[in-house]
């Protein structure tokens, strides 16, 4: 027979693994990619959040967090002869890996107009 000591332990190591194991879920990293692409192809993609230069289009641009709610995202567009254009969008992050989220890029695709 158990004492009240031994049966309190157990709880006390069952507990221990329960908020371990929660925060274990908690912090798995989640992805989500998004392909940039501009008629023209050939445009600059920069990140308005902190001015980085994220590449030039077609691109594909990996999100990553520590959970699933979406990121919103706004990027200009710029290209030599055609008008800047700035879009924002939602990144879903739906992928428990990077090589996952590759695999389903979410498309923006943004029409650039010519300068008059």
């Amino acid at each position: 027979m158990l004492s009240n000591r031994s049966v309190w332990k157990c709880f006390m190591k069952l507990g221990v693994l329960l908020v371990l194991g929660s925060l274990a879920a908690c912090s798995q990293k989640m992805y989500g990619v998004v392909k940039v692409e501009t008629i023209p192809p050939g445009a600059e993609v920069i990140n308005l959040k902190d001015d980085t230069h994220l590449g030039m289009t077609p691109l594909l641009v990996t999100w990553e967090s520590d959970n699933d709610e979406a990121k919103h995202a706004t990027v200009e567009l710029r290209k030599a002869g055609y008008i800047e254009e700035i879009t924002s969008f939602w990144v879903t992050m739906r992928h428990t890996t990077k090589a996952d989220a590759i695999q389903e890029p979410q498309p923006v695709t943004v029409e650039l107009k010519k300068r008059d």
